[in-house]
């Protein structure tokens, strides 16, 4: 897998953006960090789950213009609904396997659904996005609010780690 192939199929597709691509980036940035903190190249030394997470992440939000052009709305049903069909074709473009073209996609498809994680690489990529979307950048949070997001949202330890030291700025 070529991450930078899939990094810049991601800004060609949201046509400068600025936005989408850095809230792109983040998500990613987060992901890896998670990614080395819990040591999961080393757990699925094949790279598989480093592929999933990875490609994950970047293409997570590319059902939005779709979405934008087909509903004039990007609630979170439509960018599921919009963003495995994009997803697919250019992970196919990538070369990238089968296996984890339809494990990203499933991601993709269900990303803004917590009851629909159902795996480690999932969890990670709803870790992220949520670090970006929740906390990233925002006020901190109050005590009971901080436990609550933490015990619904966060089972990685890295993911907890950047939880606490985001809200702590």
């Amino acid at each position: 897998m070529d991450k930078e192939k899939a990094v810049k199929s991601m800004r060609e597709y949201f046509k400068g953006d600025i936005d989408r691509i850095e809230h792109a980036l983040r998500v990613l940035h987060h992901a890896e960090e998670i990614i080395m903190g819990d040591n999961l190249t080393q757990t699925y030394p094949d790279g598989y789950m480093q592929q999933v997470i990875v490609l994950a992440s970047i293409y997570h939000d590319i059902g939005i213009p779709e979405a934008f052009r087909k509903y004039n709305s990007a609630i979170p049903e439509y960018q599921e609904l919009e963003g495995p069909p994009i997803a697919r074709e250019l992970l196919h473009r990538l070369n990238i396997r089968p296996d984890i073209v339809e494990r990203v996609c499933y991601i993709i498809g269900h990303h803004h659904t917590r009851d629909k994680i159902d795996g480690q690489d999932f969890q990670v990529l709803w870790e992220a996005d949520f670090l970006v979307n929740t906390v990233d950048g925002l006020i901190k949070l109050n005590n009971d609010t901080f436990e609550q997001i933490l015990d619904d949202n966060f089972k990685t330890s890295t993911g907890k780690t950047l939880l606490r030291r985001l809200n702590s700025h």
